[in-house]
């Protein structure tokens, strides 16, 4: 049983060490030098890239986390918070793809416009559900 605690805590540790590594690549800023279609095109690389490390950044306060409530439920005997957890991880998913999807509708049709509102969406709702995720336990 000791074991088990000190290798949840040391993986927890580690997770979070590579969390804030991964966080300081996420901080990466995309310009859009001007509007011809190579400027563009490396602008929406840079978009999905700074999506990709979010959202690594994400998975990995989650698997944290739930990592953390496991323990809690171990030591407690609580039950109902990881559901509850992973419920509201399904609902972050929904929320961000709507939120996003009719910002992308409404620049229709142009669809480079529409891409980029999109990955805008993404990358502010990645960003501040991260930011919810390290909030403290305790």
């Amino acid at each position: 049983m000791i074991k088990n605690k000190s290798s949840i805590l040391v993986k927890g540790s580690f997770l979070a060490l590579i969390a804030s590594a991964s966080h300081a690549q996420a901080e990466q800023t995309c310009e859009l030098a001007s509007n011809n279609t190579d400027d563009t095109k490396r602008y929406i690389q840079c978009l999905d890239q700074v999506i990709a490390d979010l959202q690594r950044d994400q998975k990995m306060w989650i698997n944290k986390l739930t990592m953390d409530l496991e323990k809690i439920k171990e030591d407690s005997g609580n039950s109902q918070l990881l559901p509850i957890f992973n419920r509201s991880i399904k609902n972050q998913e929904r929320y961000l793809e709507d939120s996003c999807r009719w910002r992308y509708l409404q620049k229709m049709p142009n669809s480079t416009k529409a891409a980029i509102a999109y990955k805008q969406c993404e990358i502010e709702i990645l960003k501040n559900h991260v930011q919810v995720l390290q909030r403290p336990l305790k």
